[in-house]
């Protein structure tokens, strides 16, 4: 089983992709963690990315679709894969729908995980972890039960990412806005479009996917 999860900065798809994994069998395949991985092993299309990457361009939606298609026929993506970060534009929707036809490979769901901007603001910015374990917390959602104690190891030092601020995270959701919403409807049209609501509580996002996967 294959998907493809849309939905701005903040809405959840990480979380939702890990149970994904783990009730399915299916991996996640991030865009940003498959070029790090293939920069870091050295291989063929790594090395075209390196080089890209270290002039300062982006890497070709091209070279992206070789290396999808790279894991997907890889024995540990034999039971599926979750695309996360692939595709963002419907060019890129297109060339993905045509590689995969050619390889007679389908996407069986798009789910789309629709969200209130205002509340990924908040959502995004609030975030912070320690810095011992990783562990993760919000100032509005999830507070360390002693103040400025990590619940699971006890550490005392915690820290936010840098872009988690207010400007840059408006910044990222009108980039989705305007370059990623576009292909709602282009699956739209092809009729294996399914939303959830994103703003539930994870468990009830969670009912909701397995409702739409079966």
């Amino acid at each position: 089983m294959n998907l493809i999860l849309l939905g701005p900065p903040g809405a959840g798809k990480g979380t939702q992709a890990k149970w994904l994994e783990d009730h399915y069998g299916i991996l996640q395949l991030s865009t940003g963690d498959m070029l790090r991985s293939e920069v870091a092993s050295g291989s063929e299309l790594g090395e075209q990315a390196k080089e890209v990457m270290e002039m300062g361009g982006l890497v070709s939606d091209e070279l992206i679709l070789n290396m999808i298609f790279s894991r997907m026929k890889h024995s540990n993506y034999k039971s599926g894969c979750i695309l996360d970060g692939f595709p963002r534009t419907t060019p890129q929707a297109e060339a993905l729908d045509k590689m995969l036809v050619e390889n007679d490979i389908k996407i069986d769901h798009v789910i789309e995980m629709r969200v209130d901007d205002e509340a990924m603001v908040e959502r995004i910015t609030g975030r912070y972890t320690c810095s011992e374990c990783g562990m993760g917390y919000h100032d509005s959602f999830k507070k360390p039960k002693v103040e400025e104690v990590c619940d699971n190891c006890g550490g005392i030092e915690f820290v936010r990412r840098a872009d988690d601020n207010t400007e840059t995270v408006r910044s990222r959701l009108s980039n989705y806005h305007e370059q990623t919403e576009p292909i709602i409807s282009y699956y739209g049209d092809k009729g294996i479009l399914r939303s959830v609501d994103g703003m539930q509580a994870i468990d009830e996002v969670t009912k909701q996917l397995k409702r739409v996967i079966g």
